[in-house]
């Protein structure tokens, strides 16, 4: 049989990483590009990149998958909400699209296809059930339960970014107080430190985490109660949907022990001992790849059910 491959396309607030998979899951090629700032920049970079695409794996390209920020509706084909990228909301995404991509393509919100590749081809596989957070900027979440992606009635389950953790804390993007997002995020972390410190310079979480890692407790503490907060949404996920697996995630999650033991001991305190002892909690695997993989296997996914 001759080779196939799928494309990727993760598009983030600053960069569209996106590749090629083969049947295998094997990154065949990958790059990025930055976001442009308008819609119609958008599809034109999508247009040109299909092209590149084709012409870079020395193989047939059988379908692509596009993973989108946001409330993506599955009726409507298009995003109804991005909280970070509102050029999004309400473009008729699907006729568009129609024009840039002339093969069989499919679109997800972008969290929830990252869960996807982890559990097709990074550290879920073969899990029955297993929840994915994405710890960065933002938070991004996706569900899979009996082996299938979760996308609820609608398409728009797996918010859990957006699930109140502090119902006094800081008001989300989303318009909504106290969010895992806004608890738990990298932006968070800054602030805790200089709430802590009682600094006023220009810090990022990374020059954060490096205090924290030579002893700096004000650094150490701002990822305590980030981690405390992330415990809490743990615990929410744990005891509802009692899942095999959660996979951490994001450049948050590179800082180890100082955000995920917090994190955990909260979670198993809020939990079910039952629970929590089914529930294996582990890093994710795929990294930045996490959304291309998981974009182009989605539509291969989608490819063999269209010809099933």
């Amino acid at each position: 049989m001759s080779r196939v491959l799928y494309a990727g396309f993760d598009l983030g607030g600053t960069q569209l990483k996106y590749g090629l998979i083969d049947d295998e899951g094997t990154v065949v090629f990958k790059d990025k590009t930055p976001t442009p700032v308008t819609i119609a920049g958008l599809i034109e970079l999508i247009r040109s990149v299909w092209i590149e695409l084709k012409a870079k794996g020395g193989a047939p390209v059988a379908a692509a998958g596009l993973g989108f920020p946001g409330i993506y509706s599955l009726k409507d084909r298009r995003v109804l909400q991005s909280p970070n990228s509102a050029g999004l909301d309400e473009f008729d995404l699907a006729p568009a699209l129609a024009k840039a991509i002339d093969a069989p393509h499919w679109v997800n919100n972008d969290a929830n296809l990252a869960a996807y590749g982890e559990w097709a081809f990074g550290a879920g596989r073969r899990a029955g059930s297993l929840v994915l957070l994405t710890v960065g900027t933002g938070i991004g979440s996706g569900i899979i339960l009996d082996g299938e992606l979760w996308m609820g009635a609608c398409g728009f389950a797996g918010e859990l970014g957006h699930v109140v953790v502090n119902p006094e804390g800081e008001t989300c993007n989303c318009g909504v107080r106290g969010c895992l997002e806004t608890e738990t995020s990298a932006p968070k972390v800054i602030k805790n430190y200089l709430a802590f410190s009682g600094r006023t310079e220009s810090v990022t979480a990374e020059e954060v985490y490096l205090r924290a890692k030579v002893g700096d407790s004000d650094a150490r503490q701002s990822f305590a109660q980030a981690g405390y907060y992330l415990g809490i949404g743990l615990g929410i996920v744990i005891n509802f949907l009692n899942p095999e697996k959660i996979l951490l995630g994001g450049g948050v999650m590179t800082t180890g022990e100082y955000l995920l033991n917090p994190a955990v001991a909260e979670a198993r305190r809020r939990c079910f001992k039952a629970s929590f002892a089914c529930c294996s909690i582990e890093k994710a695997v795929l990294g930045n790849d996490a959304g291309l993989v998981g974009a182009a296997s989605w539509a291969r996914s989608r490819l063999a059910k269209l010809k099933a």
